[in-house]
């Protein structure tokens, strides 16, 4: 299999994945569904259905390329402004 048709598969297979279920933000904006790679250490615990880093930095919505997900106290980052447990919630 050439390195092109295996990039193609590959990326077939996270967005596929990806759909079903929730992913992780690594800095620079890559995109790995979560049920790919192990929960890395660094992923803020408040936030268990997506990754992103604890602060600093403090992250805002704009920032991060997901919306509607779970929040737990204490939110470090702010992502649920009106405390209903949703985070980035779309408009």
């Amino acid at each position: 299999m050439s390195a092109r048709a295996f990039a193609v598969v590959l990326l077939i297979l996270l967005l596929v994945v990806a759909s079903a279920g929730a992913s992780i933000a690594i800095p620079g904006r890559v995109l790995i569904p979560l049920a790919l790679v192990p929960r890395p250490g660094w992923c803020e615990l408040a936030y268990p259905t997506i990754c992103v880093p604890s602060p600093p930095p403090d992250l805002d919505c704009p920032e991060i390329p997901f919306q509607n997900f779970q929040v737990l106290p204490p939110d470090p980052h702010g992502f649920d402004a009106d405390d209903d447990g949703l985070g980035c919630e779309s408009p």
